[in-house]
């Protein structure tokens, strides 16, 4: 068994091009949160037996969490930019340090659809950002490292 701890796990952004990822770790997130959904097509027929029957149609990812408002941080600057142009990012959603073979998880170029400043009164002044996958050439996928 090979349990994985969420504080072990990574985002990266990716500072080179597709054919030539160069991940670059955000470390400056927290409680990050990898949401994969699929639509459902209703194919019940009177031939199962009164039971419902659901096909899986599209799938949708979105990528929530926290960070520090720290301008000073190049991965914190590169959302902020993609938010207010409508450009886009590619990120790796990982389990683990994305060089080390086995690890996994969904690599995606991404629309950043939420960028909410939180400014408690007792804490340091955060951003709730949400990712969602983007019209790109390259669509979602699930990554591997070998």
């Amino acid at each position: 068994m090979s349990i994985k701890l969420g504080m072990n796990a990574k985002l990266y952004r990716n500072t080179g091009d597709y054919a030539a990822p160069v991940w670059a770790e955000m470390p400056n997130v927290k409680d990050v949160t990898l949401n994969l959904e699929t639509g459902e097509a209703d194919v019940t027929v009177r031939g199962n037996a009164g039971w419902r029957a659901t096909l899986a149609t599209l799938r949708e990812g979105t990528v929530e969490f926290e960070a520090i408002w720290d301008s000073a941080d190049d991965g914190f600057s590169a959302l902020r930019q993609a938010y207010f142009s409508n450009g886009t990012v590619e990120v790796a959603v990982m389990d683990g340090d994305i060089t080390e073979a086995g690890t996994e998880g969904l690599r995606a170029t991404m629309s950043v659809t939420n960028f909410s400043r939180n400014e408690p009164l007792e804490e340091a002044i955060t951003a709730s950002i949400s990712l969602k996958p983007a019209y790109a050439v390259n669509p979602p996928e699930w990554m591997v490292t070998s």
